[in-house]
């Protein structure tokens, strides 16, 4: 049976744990987020388990619920579509996350106030990483932080708080892992305020099997990279394209063009015409980008409004102290975030 919220809680705050085939290892999950947050609502999703991942959820403490759609990317869409909170965190079930630094993160989200709080995974010792999975993220933050102009540090991280604004305003349309990349491209679009605290990461517990394969599911993200490229950088993404397009045909009509010059003939008319029709293409190809870039102001307005419509997360106010210091300016001095009271949800931070 579910634990109900504490009433000490300030907020409603919903834990989304997606899960499959996570016997060995949710069970920790659940009782390790309770501990941590006193009053938290877990939410264990069974993604087509054929384990008992269900049951020990439930003997845990969780609320389980099944979603029969595979891929993380539906379970999180239908999570964030049907539970109602103030504060939403995403994590593994795989017992991977270290669970003690989520206070810190609901409590950064709250101070600032931010909309998304990435946990940005610190291994606890060489190879909790898989190799592939290392490189890979590396790599794809690179190209993200290049692409979107800023910086990501661990775009493949599972492990999130959420507002509820970013909630409701976030379309959700992954199927698998590749979540994780949609979420930090509409916070970095949506340019909500976000923030990035470090946590713990660590090895599976033995005889659990990690259900991201290398090179599969890195061919997706890197497509789904490409399609969020497509629709939310188009004028770019169709002026690099329209660009090439008009220097091939360039370079393939220069010689066509010195050789009438010097002749008044042309000799090499199928090139003559392909370079002509790849000039037309390539502003064909910008036209295109200017009109997607247009619709995806649209779309990003409309998102906007959405995100404006639902209520900001209640402001923690941290006491500051001034001290004074012969022939130095005054400077404030943070007193321990641990000492300040969370506001509750409804009264004004």
């Amino acid at each position: 049976m579910p634990v109900p919220p504490d009433e000490s809680l300030p907020l409603r705050v919903a834990a989304i744990v997606p899960c499959h085939d996570e016997e060995r290892a949710v069970g920790k999950v659940v009782s390790d987020l309770l501990e941590a947050v006193p009053g938290i609502a877990v939410y264990v999703y069974d993604n087509r388990s054929t384990d008992r991942t269900a049951d020990v959820a439930a003997a845990a403490g969780a609320e389980v619920r099944v979603e029969g759609c595979p891929g993380k990317g539906n379970v999180i869409r239908r999570a964030l579509a049907d539970i109602d909170a103030d504060v939403y965190v995403m994590v593994d079930g795989d017992d991977t996350y270290d669970a003690s630094a989520l206070p810190l993160m609901i409590r950064t989200l709250l101070e600032g106030p931010y909309d998304h709080v990435t946990g940005v995974r610190v291994a606890d010792h060489h190879g909790a990483y898989r190799a592939g999975h290392e490189l890979g993220n590396r790599a794809f933050n690179r190209v993200v932080s290049t692409i979107f102009r800023r910086p990501v540090t661990d775009l493949l991280s599972g492990y999130r708080v959420f507002s509820r604004r970013f909630v409701k305003s976030f379309p959700a349309t992954s199927r698998a892992f590749e979540i994780e990349t949609e979420l930090t491209v509409h916070a970095i679009n949506t340019r909500v305020p976000q923030a990035e605290v470090p946590v713990g990461f660590r090895d599976r517990p033995a005889g659990s099997e990690s259900k991201l394969r290398t090179y599969h599911d890195g061919f997706r993200i890197a497509r789904m990279i490409t399609r969020l490229l497509h629709h939310e950088r188009p004028l770019a993404l169709y002026s690099v394209l329209s660009a090439l397009t008009v220097l091939t045909a360039v370079g393939l009509g220069v010689p066509v063009v010195r050789e009438y010059l010097a002749t008044g003939m042309v000799g090499r008319f199928p090139t003559a015409f392909l370079a002509a029709s790849l000039v037309i293409v390539g502003f064909i190809v910008l036209v295109v980008g200017i009109l997607l870039d247009g619709l995806r102001k649209v779309r990003q307005e409309t998102t906007r409004i959405a995100y404006m419509s639902v209520p900001a997360p209640p402001r923690l106010v941290v006491p500051r102290t001034v001290t004074h210091a012969p022939g130095r300016p005054v400077e404030p001095t943070r007193v321990a975030v641990e000492d300040v009271p969370v506001p509750r949800a409804g009264q004004p931070a």
